[in-house]
C-alpha cells in the first residue's frame, strides 16, 4: 500500500510509459535490483520522469533520461539528458514508521514547504520530491532538525548544488 502527498491525476492523453533503472544493491539495500518508475514520452528514445524514485540514486521527478527498449519492448533507462533542479530525499521514520500513519504524518510535515511525496508501507519509507523554486535552505534544516530530534532518517537520493551549499 502507498500514501501519497502527489496531487495530480494521470493525463489519459499524454503518452505514459513505464521505465526501468538497474539497482546495485549494497548489503541488502536498495531491497530489489529494479525500480519501475512512470514517465512522459518527450522524444523517440527520451522520456520525463513523473514519479520521485524510492530506491533509484542520482535521478529526481521531472529529469529527462534516454531509455532503450530491450528485445521485450522493456524501457531501461541508460543515462539522464536534462536535470529537472528537483532534489529526492528519502524519509524513515523512526521506530521502523511502517504504519500508514506515520508515512502520511511525514508527507503531512513537509507539505507547508511546498514538498510533496510517496510513502511506500512495504519498506516504511518516504520519497520526497524537493522542487527548486521552495525554500531549500528551510526544507534542508527541517530534514536535518527531524533526525537530530529523532523522528526520523534520512537520505539524499539525488541533491542539487543548492541544496548541497543549503545551511
Amino acid at each position: 500500500m502507498r500514501v501519497s502527498g502527489n496531487s495530480f491525476e494521470r493525463d489519459p492523453g499524454v503518452d505514459w510509459v513505464r521505465v526501468v533503472f538497474d539497482l546495485e544493491p549494497e548489503d541488502g539495500w536498495p531491497p530489489a535490483g529494479t525500480e519501475r518508475l512512470w514517465a512522459v514520452k518527450v522524444g523517440d528514445d527520451r522520456v520525463r520522469l513523473d514519479n520521485t524514485p524510492f530506491f533509484v540514486r542520482g535521478f529526481a521527478l521531472g529529469d529527462v533520461v534516454v531509455v532503450a527498449p530491450d528485445e521485450d519492448g522493456v524501457l531501461w533507462v541508460k543515462q539522464a539528458v536534462e536535470y529537472s533542479g528537483n532534489c529526492t530525499i528519502r524519509i524513515i521514520p523512526a521506530e521502523g514508521g511502517r504504519r500508514v500513519e506515520e508515512l502520511q504524518a511525514v508527507l503531512d510535515a513537509f507539505a507547508p514547504f511546498g514538498v510533496v511525496g510517496e510513502g511506500i508501507e512495504q519498506f516504511g519509507l518516504v520519497a520526497l520530491n524537493v522542487p527548486s523554486a521552495v525554500d531549500i535552505p528551510a526544507v534542508k534544516r527541517f530534514v536535518i532538525q527531524g533526525e537530530e530530534e529523532g523522528r526520523w532518517h534520512y537520505e539524499e537520493g539525488c541533491v542539487t548544488p543548492e541544496w548541497r551549499a543549503a545551511e
